[in-house]
């Protein structure tokens, strides 16, 4: 467990995740922390209402993938999962594009029922992941809407038509975040800026999963202001994404192509650590430049032993006791 560093904070990991690769070291994270030396807050741009439902895919990824339920094969979904429900509805008319299982559905509806009752997306997002196991604490970045939305060549879109029904395909000429001026941090995002040891950027997109985090009133300011070590682990291995589209997002907002180097451009001054793989080695004085501390390590995350050896160096970088 964590212990407090002297400086009144209470000690634990702050990390901020979004799609897959979020997911995988926030797994990791949770294989070497205790549930009180760890918070995982979730990008909620993404969210979307499909068939009367308020899906929340990053918060689901993330869940499914501490709990030991996500698909291994594609890193989101329910392992297993069947999709009689959505063949009915495609049967019935409707437009099914957006694909659910059965599973999802299931947590999807129990959702919706809850938020309809009166409690916050923080307290259902808390109580859902504690039903299936999970004892770390997920949140959502706020408990007001914000929308991600995409501006393209063939016009204004949400995340989810661009990513899921449209393949990414459209050319994206702007990006805005919706609603965010007026949301605020979730109370548990909030408590724990002010109190954790150290602050992890996941390896997520920067453009579509952290920068809607950052986009909230006050929580830019609020993390370039902790006296803390703050990580940021780059999603772009040797010029490339993971998973998705950061690499052509990158060329289409930073105007250069995607490199761990401009993974650490686009948060300067905002971090003071930074890991990059083993494979970009050759930006680490460039990095250095921009005023990180650098680690030059494995970042692909293909195995449970990999999530569990990068949160184990990014803990040690941090000075965060395991």
């Amino acid at each position: 467990m964590a212990q407090s560093s002297g400086n009144g904070r209470t000690g634990g990991v702050l990390a901020l995740a979004g799609g897959v690769g979020g997911a995988k070291l926030a797994v990791g994270l949770a294989r070497i922390l205790e549930p009180d030396a760890l918070t995982i807050v979730v990008n909620t741009g993404d969210d979307e209402t499909f068939y009367g439902l308020h899906i929340s895919p990053d918060i689901d990824t993330v869940t499914y993938s501490l709990a030991g339920l996500a698909n291994p094969e594609t890193g989101w979904g329910y392992v297993g999962d069947t999709f009689n429900a959505l063949e009915t509805l495609k049967t019935l008319g409707a437009d099914a594009w957006f694909g659910l299982g059965d599973h999802d559905l299931a947590l999807h509806l129990r959702r919706t029922d809850m938020l309809r009752s009166g409690m916050t997306l923080s307290e259902v997002t808390l109580d859902l992941a504690g039903r299936m196991g999970v004892r770390h604490q997920i949140v959502p970045m706020s408990d007001q809407r914000v929308r991600t939305i995409i501006e393209s060549t063939d016009g204004e879109m949400s995340f989810q038509e661009y990513f899921v029904h449209r393949r990414s395909e459209p050319e994206v000429i702007g990006l805005r975040f919706d609603g965010a001026e007026s949301a605020n941090a979730s109370p548990v995002f909030h408590t724990a800026l002010e109190t954790v040891d150290a602050i992890v950027f996941c390896p997520s997109n920067p453009f579509l999963s952290v920068d809607p985090i950052l986009a909230l009133p006050g929580v830019r300011d609020l993390i370039a202001a902790a006296s803390v070590p703050i990580v940021i682990v780059s999603p772009i291995i040797g010029g490339r994404a993971v998973k998705g589209p950061a690499a052509r997002i990158f060329e289409t907002f930073a105007h250069k192509p995607p490199s761990a180097l401009a993974v650490a451009e686009h948060y300067e001054g905002l971090a003071t650590h930074f890991v990059m793989d083993n494979e970009d080695e050759a930006s680490r004085e460039a990095v250095e430049a921009l005023g990180y501390q650098v680690l030059v390590t494995e970042t692909l995350m293909t195995e449970d032993a990999d999530k569990i050896a990068l949160a184990t160096a990014v803990c040690e970088m941090a000075a965060v006791a395991i």
